[in-house]
Protein backbone atom coordinates (compact mmCIF):
# COMPACT_ATOMS: atom_id res chain seq x y z
CA UNK A 1 0.00 0.00 0.00
CA UNK A 2 2.64 2.75 1.09
CA UNK A 3 4.36 1.96 -2.41
CA UNK A 4 1.31 2.24 -4.60
CA UNK A 5 0.73 5.79 -2.20
CA UNK A 6 4.61 7.18 -3.43
CA UNK A 7 4.18 5.54 -6.90
CA UNK A 8 1.62 7.42 -7.44
CA UNK A 9 2.46 10.93 -5.62
CA UNK A 10 5.37 10.29 -8.10
CA UNK A 11 3.16 10.05 -10.92
CA UNK A 12 0.82 13.10 -10.18
CA UNK A 13 3.48 14.91 -9.91
CA UNK A 14 5.18 14.10 -13.06
CA UNK A 15 2.13 14.68 -15.07
CA UNK A 16 1.74 17.87 -12.91
CA UNK A 17 4.89 20.20 -13.23
CA UNK A 18 6.02 20.03 -16.43
CA UNK A 19 5.46 23.65 -18.23
CA UNK A 20 2.32 23.20 -20.55
CA UNK A 21 -0.99 25.41 -21.29
CA UNK A 22 -3.07 24.57 -18.12
CA UNK A 23 -0.02 25.70 -15.66
CA UNK A 24 -0.18 28.77 -18.01
CA UNK A 25 -3.86 29.47 -17.64
CA UNK A 26 -3.90 28.76 -14.12
CA UNK A 27 -1.06 31.60 -13.31
CA UNK A 28 -2.15 33.92 -15.28
CA UNK A 29 -6.33 33.15 -13.79
CA UNK A 30 -4.80 34.02 -10.90
CA UNK A 31 -2.72 37.35 -11.45
CA UNK A 32 -6.22 38.44 -13.33
CA UNK A 33 -8.91 37.35 -10.95
CA UNK A 34 -7.58 36.39 -8.03
CA UNK A 35 -7.11 33.14 -5.45
CA UNK A 36 -10.72 31.77 -6.00
CA UNK A 37 -10.38 31.77 -9.20
CA UNK A 38 -7.29 30.13 -9.75
CA UNK A 39 -8.01 27.44 -7.37
CA UNK A 40 -10.78 26.39 -9.07
CA UNK A 41 -8.99 26.56 -12.22
CA UNK A 42 -6.13 24.47 -10.48
CA UNK A 43 -9.03 21.68 -9.03
CA UNK A 44 -10.42 21.28 -12.57
CA UNK A 45 -6.93 19.93 -13.61
CA UNK A 46 -6.65 17.90 -10.86
CA UNK A 47 -10.02 16.69 -11.52
CA UNK A 48 -9.51 15.70 -14.88
CA UNK A 49 -6.24 14.00 -13.40
CA UNK A 50 -8.86 12.12 -11.04
CA UNK A 51 -11.13 11.32 -13.80
CA UNK A 52 -8.17 9.65 -15.99
CA UNK A 53 -5.94 7.62 -13.21
CA UNK A 54 -9.53 6.36 -12.18
CA UNK A 55 -10.35 5.28 -15.33
CA UNK A 56 -6.90 4.18 -16.41
CA UNK A 57 -6.45 2.02 -13.41
CA UNK A 58 -10.01 0.30 -13.79
CA UNK A 59 -9.53 -0.92 -17.43
CA UNK A 60 -5.59 0.31 -18.28
CA UNK A 61 -4.76 -2.79 -20.88
CA UNK A 62 -8.11 -2.54 -23.18
CA UNK A 63 -7.99 1.89 -22.89
CA UNK A 64 -4.28 1.54 -24.26
CA UNK A 65 -6.01 -0.10 -27.85
CA UNK A 66 -9.12 1.69 -27.72
CA UNK A 67 -7.21 5.21 -27.74
CA UNK A 68 -4.34 4.82 -30.03
CA UNK A 69 -6.41 4.98 -33.26
CA UNK A 70 -7.91 8.26 -32.26
CA UNK A 71 -5.31 10.18 -30.57
CA UNK A 72 -3.91 11.71 -33.15
CA UNK A 73 -7.05 13.94 -34.19
CA UNK A 74 -8.27 13.95 -30.45
CA UNK A 75 -4.73 15.95 -30.01
CA UNK A 76 -5.18 18.36 -33.74
CA UNK A 77 -8.64 19.06 -31.79
CA UNK A 78 -6.97 19.95 -28.76
CA UNK A 79 -4.60 22.19 -30.85
CA UNK A 80 -7.14 24.12 -32.28
CA UNK A 81 -8.91 24.58 -28.81
CA UNK A 82 -5.70 25.87 -27.34
CA UNK A 83 -5.00 28.44 -30.35
CA UNK A 84 -8.38 29.56 -30.18
CA UNK A 85 -7.87 30.34 -26.50
CA UNK A 86 -4.47 31.79 -26.89
CA UNK A 87 -6.27 33.86 -29.80
CA UNK A 88 -9.48 34.97 -27.42
CA UNK A 89 -6.76 36.18 -24.42
CA UNK A 90 -4.51 37.96 -27.35
CA UNK A 91 -7.91 39.95 -27.84
CA UNK A 92 -8.80 40.31 -24.43
CA UNK A 93 -5.51 41.35 -23.58
CA UNK A 94 -6.77 45.33 -23.35
CA UNK A 95 -9.67 43.85 -20.34
CA UNK A 96 -6.90 43.65 -17.79
CA UNK A 97 -7.45 46.60 -15.68
CA UNK A 98 -8.90 46.14 -12.10
CA UNK A 99 -12.44 46.63 -12.98
CA UNK A 100 -12.83 43.73 -15.09
CA UNK A 101 -15.58 41.42 -14.41
CA UNK A 102 -14.38 37.95 -13.31
CA UNK A 103 -15.74 34.83 -15.58
CA UNK A 104 -16.41 33.20 -12.07
CA UNK A 105 -15.08 30.21 -10.09
CA UNK A 106 -17.68 27.50 -11.58
CA UNK A 107 -17.33 28.86 -15.34
CA UNK A 108 -13.66 29.21 -14.44
CA UNK A 109 -13.64 25.40 -13.37
CA UNK A 110 -15.70 23.59 -16.19
CA UNK A 111 -13.20 25.84 -18.64
CA UNK A 112 -10.48 24.33 -17.38
CA UNK A 113 -11.28 20.90 -16.27
CA UNK A 114 -12.63 20.81 -20.27
CA UNK A 115 -9.15 21.85 -21.18
CA UNK A 116 -7.70 19.08 -19.60
CA UNK A 117 -9.75 16.25 -20.31
CA UNK A 118 -8.88 17.43 -23.88
CA UNK A 119 -5.05 15.46 -23.71
CA UNK A 120 -5.91 12.04 -23.77
CA UNK A 121 -2.38 11.26 -23.42
CA UNK A 122 -2.57 11.22 -19.93
CA UNK A 123 -4.98 8.53 -19.93
CA UNK A 124 -2.16 6.54 -21.53
CA UNK A 125 0.04 7.37 -18.99
CA UNK A 126 -1.66 6.03 -16.34
CA UNK A 127 -3.01 3.36 -18.03
CA UNK A 128 0.62 2.34 -19.18
CA UNK A 129 1.97 2.59 -15.27
CA UNK A 130 -0.99 0.06 -14.71
CA UNK A 131 0.24 -2.25 -17.06
CA UNK A 132 3.81 -1.59 -16.46
CA UNK A 133 3.70 -2.31 -12.55
CA UNK A 134 2.83 -5.72 -11.65
CA UNK A 135 1.68 -4.24 -7.98
CA UNK A 136 -0.89 -2.05 -9.30
CA UNK A 137 -2.60 -4.40 -11.56
CA UNK A 138 -2.67 -7.28 -8.69
CA UNK A 139 -4.87 -5.36 -6.08
CA UNK A 140 -7.79 -3.24 -6.29
CA UNK A 141 -6.87 -1.12 -2.74
CA UNK A 142 -3.32 -0.72 -4.18
CA UNK A 143 -4.65 1.08 -7.19
CA UNK A 144 -6.80 2.94 -5.24
CA UNK A 145 -4.54 4.32 -3.36
CA UNK A 146 -2.04 5.05 -6.24
CA UNK A 147 -5.43 7.16 -7.92
CA UNK A 148 -5.78 9.01 -4.09
CA UNK A 149 -2.18 9.82 -4.05
CA UNK A 150 -2.04 11.09 -7.79
CA UNK A 151 -4.43 13.54 -7.87
CA UNK A 152 -3.59 14.52 -4.23
CA UNK A 153 -0.06 15.46 -5.62
CA UNK A 154 -1.64 17.08 -9.14
CA UNK A 155 -3.86 19.46 -6.73
CA UNK A 156 -0.91 20.42 -4.37
CA UNK A 157 1.21 21.05 -7.85
CA UNK A 158 -1.81 23.15 -9.18
CA UNK A 159 -2.55 24.98 -6.34
CA UNK A 160 0.89 25.95 -6.01
CA UNK A 161 0.59 27.56 -9.21
CA UNK A 162 -2.75 29.34 -8.14
CA UNK A 163 -0.76 30.68 -4.99
CA UNK A 164 1.73 31.83 -6.96
CA UNK A 165 0.08 33.57 -9.56
CA UNK A 166 -3.03 34.86 -7.02
CA UNK A 167 -0.04 36.19 -5.22
CA UNK A 168 0.32 39.16 -8.19
CA UNK A 169 -3.61 39.64 -8.00
CA UNK A 170 -4.03 43.36 -7.88
CA UNK A 171 -0.33 44.34 -7.43
CA UNK A 172 0.87 44.59 -10.96
CA UNK A 173 0.35 47.84 -12.94
CA UNK A 174 -2.26 47.77 -16.25
CA UNK A 175 0.39 48.13 -18.66
CA UNK A 176 2.31 44.65 -16.92
CA UNK A 177 -0.65 43.00 -16.97
CA UNK A 178 -1.79 43.39 -20.47
CA UNK A 179 2.06 42.32 -21.42
CA UNK A 180 1.84 39.21 -19.38
CA UNK A 181 -1.85 38.68 -21.13
CA UNK A 182 -0.13 38.74 -24.82
CA UNK A 183 2.87 36.50 -23.39
CA UNK A 184 0.47 33.82 -21.61
CA UNK A 185 -1.43 34.10 -24.90
CA UNK A 186 1.79 33.72 -27.01
CA UNK A 187 3.03 30.67 -24.95
CA UNK A 188 -0.19 28.64 -25.33
CA UNK A 189 -0.32 29.13 -28.73
CA UNK A 190 3.55 27.87 -29.23
CA UNK A 191 2.01 25.17 -27.35
CA UNK A 192 -0.76 24.00 -29.37
CA UNK A 193 1.62 24.48 -32.42
CA UNK A 194 4.24 22.05 -30.75
CA UNK A 195 1.07 19.79 -29.82
CA UNK A 196 -0.04 19.50 -33.55
CA UNK A 197 3.04 18.96 -34.98
CA UNK A 198 3.85 16.41 -32.23
CA UNK A 199 0.44 14.73 -33.68
CA UNK A 200 1.04 15.13 -37.07
CA UNK A 201 4.39 13.77 -36.60
CA UNK A 202 2.82 9.97 -35.10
Amino acid sequence: MIDALVLGALAGYAIAMPVGPIAVLILRTGMRDGARAAFAAGAGAATADLIYASTAMLAGPILVGAIAPVLVPVRLAAAAVLLALALRMLRAARDTTAGRTSAGVRRTYATVLFLTILNPATIVYFASLSIGLPALSRETAARAAFVVAAVLASLSWQWLLAAAGASLHGRVPPRLMTGTAIVSAVIIAGLALKIGSDALRT
